[in-house]
């Protein structure tokens, strides 16, 4: 049984990274700049005017002139995080996906003068969370190889309730937002194209991850076999809804982690 599970997840890791989505290898360098202004945890302005919203990784929010927006906890340190990384220095931009977002920022990797990856230092120092788009996956292996060493430590955002990692039957109605949620997938069905898995017996009240018919490509690309996932432990990352029980949509493959 064992084997057959460390087969599934090697087999998985492997086809993502030769689906060319994974590796940060497969960035391209497109554009330079200083850094003048930080933003927040994940976003900053270059001398030339550029807005760029660092791709990849989720700090904690700000207000940011929203309202009613309550601000997440540690922001105020990812942003001074961002500062003593960044402002005033020279970086190199690096793209994986898409380019710009719907407000014409630049979803980049960035690269400091000296070589330091950005994203993957701030995840390091636990001061954001693994954040990909199924138009934007590149490296995100390594991004998640990061957020699990901070997240083992205990250090940033992982010491602290607020970004805990929820188990399904801890989930209540009250609970929504970007979140990353652990449990074992109890059965799986396909039901007009579209993937649930289930966590409980009773769909309508228990949690569920889907996979719109739409998004199923990429996952068949990636290997992914759903039915091959009944009785196993996952993880899964993304914004938590309820509708007949709380529930995430995944989108893209690295969404979900194989854990057992």
């Amino acid at each position: 049984m064992l084997q057959t599970v460390m087969l599934i997840r090697v087999l998985f890791i492997i086809s993502l990274l030769c689906a060319g989505e994974a590796g940060a290898g497969a960035l391209v360098k497109s554009g330079q700049g200083r850094v003048v202004e930080v933003v927040d945890g994940d976003t900053l302005f270059l001398d030339d005017g550029v807005q760029v919203r660092l791709v990849g990784i989720q700090a904690p929010k700000l207000p940011l002139g929203r309202r009613n927006f309550k601000t997440w906890p540690l922001a105020g340190k990812a942003k001074q995080a961002l500062e003593a990384l960044t402002l005033g220095r020279q970086v190199t931009l690096s793209y994986g996906g898409r380019r710009l977002d719907r407000y014409d920022r630049a979803l980049a990797h960035l690269h400091r003068d000296d070589g330091l990856w950005i994203q993957e230092r701030l995840l390091r120092m636990g001061m954001a969370r693994v954040y990909s788009f199924r138009d934007n996956r590149a490296a995100v292996p390594e991004l998640l190889a990061a957020e699990r060493a901070a997240r083992a430590a205990g250090i940033g955002i992982w010491g602290h309730k607020w970004y805990r990692i929820w188990q399904q039957e801890e989930l209540y109605d009250g609970l929504g937002g970007f979140q990353l949620i652990e449990g074992i997938v109890l059965k799986t069905a396909l039901v007009r194209g579209r993937v649930y898995l289930n966590f409980g017996q009773d769909w309508r009240q228990d949690f569920t991850i889907t996979v719109a018919p739409r998004d199923r490509r990429l996952f068949d690309r990636a290997g992914f076999d759903h039915q091959g996932l009944a009785g196993h432990r996952v993880r899964v990352r993304g914004w938590l809804k309820h509708y007949n029980g709380p529930s995430i949509e995944a989108s893209h493959p690295e969404q979900i982690e194989i854990l057992d």
